[in-house]
């Protein structure tokens, strides 16, 4: 097994493992996901055993069990070398007040969300999208509520417009609130439409970069073949989001890096996290795997070196455009 790297977090002096754990396949529900408490026990203690501190996970992640499974993994831990994230914007549940970016819905998860995690504090606390109904100003004046109090010591935010994401920067600025000091973007080597919209801001203001679906929903690891049926109990099989991918463009990507992959003894998803890695503006990638040899081959990606050649094969047959055909 590699032995774990560590950065820091955008601008911040937070130290996070250069993979963060993500955890919406702890719970129940989809097929894919993992549907065992114990099995997502032991992986979260073999990731942490193997150095990773941070943690990903949202409220609405199996409506509160991914939180509940992450704080029992880290209750007997030591919480000063952790990192734990959680976000905050689906419902969670039916009515009015139980979903969005209102002052009351987030201090009141904020708080639903600490109960579960079994801690006094959440370390990054993101809002999971950009809410049209609220105005930026009440929902960072909330975030920076948090702060204050202690329940939150940095605030980030996820998947949104580069106009909407400069707006509440300024804001924040303009009215002295805090500031997301993260992004978490989509972005793997076949979605790269963050390139023409959220990274060059990210880059321009120092923002922490985590993206999510960094094997895209499984379509890098190469478990998919060009022109053959998507096979059986496979994300792809009912999750149109992940069969949407299957493009001539991204098959051409995924055949570079397969071809790369080859000739460096490791697998395409190695391959695919390496290209991530090489991102300047990539603080940590997040990884969600649903086995402890999933996780490993992941971790093997930080011994892999890419030469520039190697990182314009995988990178010629796109390019980038906002928005990305196909995405909502």
């Amino acid at each position: 097994m590699s032995d774990m790297q560590y950065t820091y977090l955008g601008n911040t002096g937070l130290e996070v493992s250069r993979f963060c754990l993500g955890c919406m396949n702890f719970g129940s529900g989809a097929d894919w996901m993992m549907n065992d408490r114990d099995a997502s026990l032991e992986l979260l203690d073999h990731a942490l055993d193997a150095g990773i501190n941070f943690l990903d996970t949202a409220n609405a992640y199996s409506r509160g069990e991914s939180e509940e499974i992450v704080g029992e993994a880290i209750a007997d831990r030591d919480r000063d070398e952790l990192a734990i994230a959680t976000k905050v914007y689906f419902p969670m549940g039916d009515g009015p007040n139980k979903s969005g970016l209102s002052r009351k819905h987030i201090l009141d998860q904020a708080r639903a969300s600490l109960d579960r995690l079994g801690t006094d504090y959440i370390d990054l606390y993101q809002i999971h999208r950009w809410d049209d109904h609220v105005p930026i100003e009440e929902t960072l004046s909330a975030l920076d509520h948090l702060v204050d109090e202690g329940l939150v010591r940095y605030v980030g935010a996820s998947t949104m417009s580069a106009y909407q994401f400069t707006k509440a920067l300024y804001t924040a600025d303009v009215e002295n609130l805090e500031r997301f000091a993260c992004m978490q973007p989509e972005y793997n080597a076949v979605d790269r439409h963050e390139e023409a919209n959220l990274l060059p801001v990210c880059e321009g203001e120092d923002i922490g970069v985590i993206p999510w679906s960094p094997l895209a929903g499984g379509f890098l690891t190469g478990k998919y073949e060009r022109d053959s049926s998507i096979p059986a109990g496979t994300r792809a099989e009912t999750d149109k989001y992940t069969s949407n991918r299957f493009s001539d463009e991204n098959w051409d990507v995924l055949d570079e890096i397969r071809d790369i992959a080859e000739k460096k003894d490791a697998t395409p998803a190695q391959v695919s996290l390496a290209w991530l890695l090489h991102k300047p503006v990539v603080d940590a990638p997040i990884v969600g795997p649903r086995s402890i040899e999933h996780l490993d081959e992941n971790l093997a990606a930080l011994d892999i070196d890419l030469t520039p050649d190697d990182i314009e094969r995988i990178e010629a047959p796109k390019t980038p455009r906002w928005p990305a055909p196909g995405k909502d």
